[in-house]
C-alpha cells in the first residue's frame, strides 16, 4: 500500500467509524513494532513513525555505533555506518530505514488485529466517555425489539443499544417496535463486555428533567424542585419552591392554561402530577404533601423517627389516604415522614 493509500484510508476509518486517525494510527505503529521486533530477537531497536498531519510513514531500525560488536541487533560498525549517515562516529546512532513489505503476512495479521482491538476499545471509551457526561439526563431513544418472554426492550440511543427493563418501564404502557421515548439514564458503568448503560422510564428523575425542559423558571434556577415521589404510570406528587416570592413555583410548572404540565402528562401517557409547595416547617410541608385532601392538623410523635400524626375532616380521610393509600404514600414518600393519618371525629367508618 502506498502513503497516500495508507493515509486515505485511516481517515475513512475516522469517518466510518468516528475513530481519531491519530488513534488508529498509533495502533498500527505499535502493531509493527511488536512483529518487527521478532526479527531483532525482541530488541528494542525497531521504531515506527507515523505523521497523520503530514502523510509521512517510516520504520526504522536504530543501532549504536561501536568500534567492536557485541550485540548486531542493537550495535553497528563505523563504516557501515556511514552508509546510513556519512558524518557517523562512535557513540552515535544510526536509523535503518525498513520496508514495510518485508515484513510479510505476520505485520498485516497482527496489525489488522490491533486496529481491529483498538477501534473497539476506542469506541468504547467514546461511548463510555458520552454517556457519563449525560449522566442523569435524558435522551431520546428508538425501540429496536422487544423480548416476548421477559417484556425487556432494546433501544437504541444514537449508535449505541441499551437494554430498558420490564420493570423499568411505565407498567400502562406498551411499547411498540420503531417507537420514540424518552427515557432517563440512571447510571453507566464499564465493564469488560464495553459500556452498561442503565436507563428507566419510571424513575422520578425523569419527571424532574420533564419539567427542568418545559419550565424555564425551573431551567434558570428561579424555581427549585425539593422532592419528587413517583408511582409511575399512575400518579406523581413534586414539591416545588420558589426564591423569587414574586414567582409563583406551582403557577410556573402548571404554565398558562396548564400548558406546561400538560405536554409532560401527554408525554407520561397520562400519569397524574400533584404539584404542591414545599415549606421547611414540616407541619405545613406535610399538609401540603396530602393534597387534595384538607388537614386539619399535624402533630410530630417522633421527630427523630420522623412521624407525625396527621388530623383530618371525616369527609376528607378518603381523599387524604387515596385510592389503595396512594395519596398517603406518595406524601409519605416526598416528605420522607411516616403518616398517620386520623379522622377528626376519631371514628373510621360506618
Amino acid at each position: 500500500m502506498k502513503n497516500n493509500e495508507f493515509f486515505e484510508a485511516l481517515k475513512f476509518m475516522e469517518a466510518e467509524k468516528g475513530v481519531p486517525a491519530v488513534y488508529i494510527a498509533e495502533k498500527i505503529s505499535n502493531a509493527i513494532v511488536v512483529a518487527a521486533r521478532r526479527d531483532y530477537d525482541g530488541c528494542d531497536v525497531v521504531h515506527c513513525d507515523i505523521d497523520v498531519e503530514n502523510n509521512k510513514f517510516r520504520v526504522y531500525v536504530r543501532k549504536e555505533v561501536v568500534e567492536e560488536i557485541e550485540n548486531e541487533y542493537e550495535q553497528i560498525l563505523p563504516d557501515e555506518a556511514k552508509r546510513y549517515s556519512k558524518k557517523a562516529k562512535v557513540g552515535d546512532f544510526v536509523e535503518i530505514e525498513l520496508d514495510t513489505k518485508k515484513f510479510g503476512r505476520i505485520v498485516a495479521q497482527t496489525a489488522k488485529h490491533v486496529i481491529r482491538q483498538g477501534i473497539r476499545e476506542a469506541e468504547h471509551g467514546m461511548v463510555l466517555q458520552e454517556f457519563q457526561s449525560r449522566h442523569h439526563e435524558i435522551v431520546t431513544a428508538n425501540v429496536l425489539r422487544i423480548d416476548p418472554k421477559t417484556g425487556n426492550a432494546t433501544v437504541e440511543i444514537g449508535k449505541s443499544e441499551a437494554i430498558l427493563p420490564k420493570t423499568e418501564q411505565v407498567e400502562s404502557e406498551a411499547l411498540q417496535e420503531g417507537q420514540k421515548i424518552k427515557v432517563y439514564i440512571v447510571d453507566v458503568k464499564d465493564t469488560e463486555k464495553g459500556p452498561k448503560i442503565m436507563i428507566s422510564r419510571t424513575h422520578p428523575g425523569l419527571v424532574k428533567r420533564l419539567f427542568e425542559m418545559e419550565v424555564p423558571e425551573i431551567f434558570d434556577g428561579t424555581v427549585e424542585i425539593k422532592a419528587i415521589s413517583r408511582e409511575a404510570g399512575s400518579r406523581t406528587k413534586m414539591a416545588v419552591w420558589s426564591k423569587d416570592e414574586e414567582v409563583d413555583p406551582i403557577g410556573a410548572c402548571i404554565g398558562p392554561k396548564g400548558s406546561r404540565v400538560a405536554k409532560i402528562v401527554e408525554e407520561l401517557v397520562g400519569e397524574k402530577i400533584d404539584i404542591v409547595k414545599y415549606s421547611d416547617d414540616i407541619s405545613a410541608f406535610i399538609s401540603e404533601a396530602l393534597s387534595p385532601a384538607r388537614v386539619v392538623s399535624v402533630e410530630v410523635v417522633d421527630e427523630a423517627a420522623r412521624s407525625c400524626k396527621v388530623t383530618v375532616p371525616d369527609n376528607q380521610l378518603s381523599l387524604a389516604i387515596g385510592n389503595k393509600g396512594q395519596n398517603a404514600r406518595l406524601a409519605a414518600k416526598l416528605t420522607g415522614w411516616k403518616i398517620d393519618i386520623r379522622p377528626e371525629s376519631g371514628y373510621y367508618g360506618e
